[in-house]
């Protein structure tokens, strides 16, 4: 009797392991039909088959990117971060969905929201220009100290990588900013004979 059971547990362990094989192949095959009818400028037919992919593998992460690129190519931001944030809950570790997210929730008008995405990805991955992109997300918006906190981090980075390029440029950008937050942020730049800004100051050395 227990070998019975034991080979019918081996036979339902196969077959369920051949029907994940089987959704993946045919997700990615119509991950393929997606692309190329994108190719054809078949908008409708891609959006079609990568939803398709998804519905037969909630993991198929090409289906996800390429679904929620296409959405932001068609001007549908808020849609576009659907989809990554549905990719994000189905497969946590996509780190690419989470640069997405952040870049669709900017070009929707969540800009608080995408800025917190893109650091996280940004200190999730080590990445540079994404640290970059983000200093420039905050110059565009005149956001000048947050823009000079992302820049030092730019530079600690580049010191431990030994970027001398990077460790340059960034050095150049925050003397820059210095000047320019200087007369904004009496927080962290206080007049000497103002004992309310010297306490502030001493509050913003110590992270508040």
């Amino acid at each position: 009797m227990r070998s019975v059971v034991a080979a019918l547990a081996f036979v339902t362990i196969t077959w369920s392991f051949q029907g994940i094989g089987l959704a993946t192949s045919s997700a990615d095959e119509l991950v393929r039909e997606a692309r190329a009818h994108e190719a054809s400028h078949e908008n409708e037919l891609a959006l079609r088959r990568y939803t398709e992919a998804l519905a037969l593998d909630p993991t198929a992460t090409d289906a996800y990117l390429g679904l929620a690129a296409l959405r932001l190519r068609l001007g549908q931001p808020r849609e576009a971060a659907t989809v990554y944030a549905t990719a994000l809950e189905h497969v946590p570790t996509l780190d690419a969905a989470l640069a997405g997210r952040a870049r669709a929730r900017r070009a929707a008008g969540m800009r608080d929201l995408a800025a917190l995405d893109l650091e996280a990805y940004a200190h999730k991955t080590g990445s540079a220009p994404a640290w970059r992109e983000l200093a420039g997300w905050y110059e565009e918006d005149g956001l000048f100290v947050a823009e000079l906190a992302v820049w030092r981090t730019v530079a600690d980075r580049a010191s431990r990588t030994d970027d001398a390029t990077l460790a340059a440029r960034a050095a150049k950008t925050i003397r820059a900013l210095v000047a320019l937050v200087k007369p904004v942020d009496p927080a962290a730049f206080p007049a000497a004979s103002d004992p309310t800004r010297r306490a502030l100051a001493n509050i913003a050395k110590r992270g508040g």
